[in-house]
């Protein structure tokens, strides 16, 4: 009996090794500046894996995101790091959030405004030209954190959201996602621990906020 028993439960592992090994997952492209990298952060905490391990718990499996991104980046040089990459599209899922260094170098906003619809077009056009598989994450207020401390807090607040409404625009013209986390973003005196240690970017736990938001994105899209 306690053979049979072994014998089964072998059976029981082997089956659920084999369903894992046979889990076909979707590949999936974010593009962005520190927020995409998660500068400040671990690896595991960067949004976009957050996000994968989250939709795995919702069976809804994706790859290990493919992630170009890189501190201080404008929309200008997102555009370069595009441009020099080794990119092995179409991707299933394309994730795009740029612009705070943009604002916060004082570039001109019809600039970002031209240079933000030729990253959007080559995002959805690494999606295969599937609108309905790439969305557009809002930018963050860093005018709430503490290293903003003695600046026109206020200022900041007026051109991210300034910037936020280009995006916006653009993004209902184009009929794709935005995913508005400016909100979160600017809670963080209800959730201190929601900022790094480097009193500048978000923390695991604010990423983890925004995941929750994009999920719907992910449950409400046609998954095939």
């Amino acid at each position: 009996m306690k053979k049979n028993r072994f014998y089964i439960y072998g059976l029981i592992l082997i089956c659920f090794a084999a369903c894992d090994k046979d889990t076909i997952r979707q590949s999936y492209l974010a593009l962005g500046d520190s927020y995409t990298i998660g500068e400040s952060v671990a690896e595991n905490l960067r949004w976009p894996v957050q996000l994968v391990d989250s939709l795995a718990q919702k069976n809804l499996f994706l790859e290990t995101p493919k992630i170009i991104a890189q501190t201080g980046w404008t929309t200008d040089e997102l555009k370069n790091g595009i441009d020099n990459s080794s990119l092995n599209y179409p991707y299933d899922w394309v994730s795009l959030l740029i612009g705070v260094n943009n604002q916060y170098r004082g570039r001109n906003i019809d600039e970002f405004r031209e240079q933000f619809e030729i990253l959007l077009s080559e995002a959805i056009a690494y999606s295969g030209n599937r609108k309905e598989r790439v969305f557009v994450v809002s930018i963050p207020d860093w005018g709430v954190m503490p290293f903003a401390e003695g600046r026109d807090r206020a200022q900041i607040a007026t051109e991210i959201d300034n910037f936020n409404q280009v995006i916006y625009e653009i993004c209902a013209i184009q009929e794709i996602e935005f995913i508005d986390i400016t909100p979160l973003s600017r809670a963080i005196d209800i959730h201190p621990d929601w900022v790094a240690k480097d009193g500048l970017h978000p923390s695991g736990k604010q990423y983890s906020a925004w995941v929750q938001e994009i999920i719907p994105f992910f449950l409400n899209s046609k998954y095939e």
